[in-house]
C-alpha cells in the first residue's frame, strides 16, 4: 500500500477547534499529503493546521467547492500526481481512521470512486437534521431514478481515483459539489460503491445545516444540479 499515493483535500472554514483532531485521526502511514484549504476563516484554523503538519493553500472566495478546486490546484501542480484524492471536513464529525475501508475498494477491487455513506453506517443522534436526512434522501433518488445508479448518501467523506477526477471535471463552487461529483461519475459509467461509515455530532456551529437560510439554499443548489446535468 505505500507505493500508492494517496492526497487528503480538507476544506475549512473557520474550524479551529476540531482541525487539529482531524489531522491527528488520518492514518499517517496510508496518506502522502494532508491539504487543508482554509475558505476565508476569520479564527485560528490556518494557523492551527499548519501546527499539525498540514499542507495549507488559501481560498479567500467563499464556498465549500471553491475551497476543494483551491486544492486541486495544488494537486495539479505537483511534479508526481496522486492515485487516489481522499475528501474529508474539517469539522470532526466523520471518523478519519476509516478512510483505510474507504480506500480499500478502489485498492482490491478496483473500483473509481467510494463514498462513506452514513445512511448504511451508524450515526448518532442529531448529527444529521431531518432536512439532511430528508435530503439525502430525495437527492439520491433522483440519481436512481434518472441515472440507475444506486447512492444512499452524498457524504462529503469520499475516495476517487485522480484520473476519474480530472475525467469529470469538477465545476460546481458551492453546495452542489458531492453531488456534481455523483452524477457526472453515473453519467460516466464509473465503478462506484458505498461503504458504511461512522458519523458524529460536529464540533462547533454548521453554516449550512446550522441554519434556515444554508439549508434551503443547499437543498435548492443540489435540485439545480441534479436537473442540471440531466
Amino acid at each position: 500500500m505505500s507505493s500508492v499515493k494517496i492526497d487528503v483535500v480538507i476544506p475549512a472554514f473557520n474550524e479551529e477547534n476540531s482541525i487539529n483532531r482531524v489531522l491527528q485521526d488520518i492514518p499517517a502511514d496510508l496518506v502522502r499529503e494532508v491539504i487543508v484549504c482554509n475558505n476565508a476563516s476569520t479564527d485560528q484554523t490556518a494557523e492551527v493546521a499548519r501546527a499539525n503538519g498540514a499542507t495549507l493553500v488559501h481560498q479567500p472566495i467563499r464556498g465549500y467547492g471553491n475551497a476543494c478546486l483551491k486544492g486541486l490546484e495544488h494537486i495539479a501542480n505537483k511534479p508526481i500526481p496522486p492515485d487516489i484524492v481522499v475528501f474529508l471536513d474539517a469539522d470532526y464529525s466523520d471518523y478519519p481512521e476509516e478512510m483505510y475501508q474507504l480506500v480499500d475498494p478502489i485498492l482490491k477491487d478496483g473500483m473509481d470512486m467510494v463514498i462513506g455513506s452514513r445512511a448504511l453506517g451508524e450515526m448518532e443522534a442529531g448529527s444529521m437534521t431531518p432536512q439532511q436526512v430528508f435530503g439525502n434522501w430525495l437527492a439520491t433518488n433522483l440519481i436512481r431514478f434518472f441515472y440507475q445508479y444506486e447512492f444512499t448518501d452524498l457524504g462529503p467523506f469520499r475516495a476517487i481515483r485522480y484520473d476519474q477526477l480530472l475525467a469529470i471535471d469538477m465545476q460546481d463552487k458551492t453546495y452542489g459539489w458531492t453531488v456534481e461529483m455523483q452524477v457526472k461519475a453515473a453519467k460516466m459509467k464509473m465503478k462506484c460503491t458505498e461503504i458504511p461509515v461512522t458519523y458524529r455530532k460536529r464540533i462547533g456551529f454548521s453554516k449550512v445545516s446550522g441554519t434556515v437560510k444554508g439549508t434551503i439554499l443547499a437543498g435548492h443548489k443540489i435540485l439545480w444540479t441534479i436537473f442540471k446535468l440531466l
